[in-house]
């Protein structure tokens, strides 16, 4: 998502994917990795990729070390809508899910703005006193 100023952050990671879907969305993005580091938000992050700790893609995972969380980057012209069960931070708290891709979007338009804020539920309120 982008910040306020207009940087992209990375807010995290979609799982669950079938074989299928994954070889289906390689074919779909193919054309998007050329030239897909020239200009990327990330592109100092390919060069560090496994020597740093900060939590970024290619950086060490931080409960298996052994994982490979090598990441290729693509160009930044595609969409996707994503479901999410929490934001911490400025990051989505667990995996999000896939739902489709947004071709009536633009990266540009994809905010934190956009998230509904979840006001959180006071303790005394759900259990009483």
């Amino acid at each position: 998502l982008h910040d306020e100023h207009g940087s992209l952050h990375h807010v995290g990671i979609c799982s669950g994917f079938t074989a299928a879907q994954r070889k289906q969305f390689e074919t779909e993005l193919q054309p998007l990795r050329d030239g897909g580091l020239e200009g990327h938000p990330w592109k100092d992050w390919a060069s560090m990729a496994g020597e740093s700790e900060q939590r970024m893609p290619g950086a060490p995972s931080r409960w298996n070390n052994k994982k490979d969380l090598s990441w290729e980057p693509v160009r930044i012209e595609r969409v996707v809508e994503v479901s999410y069960d929490h934001l911490q931070g400025s990051r989505f708290r667990h995996a999000t899910h896939f739902l489709r891709w947004r071709p009536d979007r633009t990266p540009e338009s994809c905010t934190y703005g956009q998230l509904e804020a979840v006001v959180p539920a006071e303790l005394k309120a759900l259990f009483g006193s």
